[in-house]
C-alpha cells in the first residue's frame, strides 16, 4: 500500500493539472466567443438584407453643395422641412436584433411619412451595451444607420451622444467621425468632424440659402460629450455638456455667417444631445410655479416622463445659453438623451425641445 507521502502530487505534476485547467477554460471561453462573434454576423447581416428591401424615399430632390465656407449648403425658395430624430438605440448584436429591426422600421415609416429635406440625429445612434446587445461593436449600429439613409436616400447628419463611442466601445469618436465622413460610401451623410482645435468630434453647420443667396436657416451640431469628473462607465450619470472653446467657436460662425449675409443675422436651430442646464432650470420653475407659466417660461407641448421628471444635464455650464441669447440667431435648440422626456419649453424667448426618442432597447418599448 503507498505511503501518505506517496500520493502527493510533485510541483510538476500540479503544473501540469493548472495548465490542463487553463486550457479548457481558454477552450471554452474561445467556443463562446465565436459563439457570439457569428451569432452577431448573422444578425447584422439579417438586418442589413431588410434594409436592402426598403424603396427610395419621395422627397422634393433637393441636393447640397459645399460652400466657400466649406459647409453643405441647402438652395430653396420653397419651405425646407427637417425631421429629428434622436435615441435610436441600435444594438447591432445578436441579443438586439430582433428589436433593432422594429428600430429601423420605426425610422423607415417616419422618414417615408414626412419626406424630409434633411433628418438631423441628436446622438445615441449605437447602443452597444454588451447586456443588451451583445457586442461592443459600436460601428456596426452606425452601419446599420447609415446604410437605412444611404438606402432611403435621404440627407442626414449626426450630433454625437454618450452612448455613440462608449469608453468600452471598439471605436472611439474620431474613428466613427471618419466612418461618417466616408462621402463615397455615404453621399448622404452630411456629418463634419469640425475644427480640430475645438472640443468634440462633429461641431459644423448646415446652411439654407433662397435663389439670392440670403440664408434662410443654419443649423449647428455640437458635440455635447460624454460623461466627466471619473465617471468612465457613466453609471454615476455625470454628464459632460457643450465646453467654453465650442461657445466660442459658435460665437464665430454666427458672426461669419451674419458678415456673409450681408450684415443681417440670418436664423438658426441648433442640435446636440445632452440638455443644457437652463432646461432644467426652466422646468423646475414651470413646476414650482404650479405648471403654470411664468414671466419667463411658457410650456409649448409634450410631458416630463422620466422617473421623478428627471432631467439629466451637465453640472457644469460654460455659458451656451447665453450667447444663444446674446447673438440673437439661434431660435431654438433641440436635444435628446432623457428617452421619455418629449416636451418643448419657451425660456427667456428661446425654445428648447426634447426630441422623441426611438426606442425599443435601452427603455423597452418606448416607441
Amino acid at each position: 500500500m503507498p505511503t501518505k507521502e506517496g500520493t502527493k502530487k510533485t510541483p510538476k505534476q500540479k503544473g501540469i493539472k493548472f495548465l490542463k485547467v487553463l486550457l479548457t477554460v481558454v477552450i471554452i471561453i474561445a467556443v463562446i466567443a465565436a459563439f457570439i462573434a457569428a451569432a452577431n454576423l448573422i444578425c447584422l447581416k439579417s438586418n442589413e438584407n431588410f434594409i436592402s428591401s426598403i424603396k427610395t424615399v419621395d422627397t422634393d430632390g433637393l441636393t447640397p453643395e459645399l460652400d466657400s465656407d466649406g459647409y453643405y449648403t441647402f438652395t430653396t425658395d420653397k419651405d425646407f422641412k427637417v425631421v429629428q430624430l434622436t435615441d435610436v438605440h441600435i444594438g447591432a448584436g445578436f441579443l438586439s436584433s430582433k428589436k433593432d429591426s422594429m428600430s429601423i422600421n420605426a425610422v423607415e415609416a417616419m422618414v417615408r411619412a414626412e419626406k424630409p429635406d434633411l433628418v438631423i440625429v441628436t446622438g445615441d445612434i449605437a447602443f452597444p451595451v454588451p447586456y443588451k446587445a451583445g457586442t461592443l461593436n459600436n460601428k456596426n449600429p452606425s452601419k446599420i444607420f447609415a446604410d437605412l439613409m444611404e438606402q432611403m436616400g435621404v440627407y442626414w447628419c449626426v450630433a454625437f451622444g454618450n452612448h455613440d463611442t462608449e469608453t468600452y466601445s471598439y471605436y472611439d469618436r474620431e474613428q466613427i467621425g471618419d466612418f461618417y465622413s466616408n462621402k463615397e460610401k455615404y453621399p448622404h451623410c452630411l456629418f463634419q468632424k469640425g475644427p480640430e482645435n475645438v472640443d468634440g468630434v462633429g461641431n459644423y453647420l448646415i446652411k439654407v440659402k433662397n435663389s439670392k443667396g440670403e440664408i434662410t436657416n443654419s443649423f449647428v451640431m455640437l458635440d455635447s460629450g460624454s460623461y466627466v469628473d471619473g465617471d468612465v462607465f457613466g453609471i454615476l450619470w455625470k454628464y459632460d455638456c457643450v465646453h467654453k472653446n465650442q461657445v466660442d467657436w459658435y460665437e464665430s460662425q454666427i458672426n461669419l455667417l451674419t458678415e456673409e449675409n450681408n450684415g443681417t443675422v440670418p436664423p438658426s436651430l441648433m442640435f446636440f444631445h445632452i440638455p443644457p442646464l437652463e432646461m432644467k432650470d426652466a422646468y423646475y420653475a414651470y413646476k414650482d410655479n404650479g405648471f403654470n407659466d411664468t414671466d419667463r417660461v411658457q410650456y409649448l407641448y409634450g410631458k416630463a416622463g422620466e422617473k421623478g421628471a428627471a432631467i439629466c444635464t451637465s453640472e457644469y455650464n460654460y455659458g451656451l445659453f447665453d450667447k444663444v441669447k446674446e447673438l440673437g440667431s439661434t431660435k431654438a435648440v433641440y436635444m435628446g438623451h432623457d428617452h421619455l422626456n418629449n416636451f418643448t419649453l419657451m425660456y427667456d424667448g428661446i425654445q428648447l425641445s426634447y426630441g422623441y426618442s426611438i426606442d425599443f432597447l435601452a427603455y423597452s418599448g418606448i416607441s
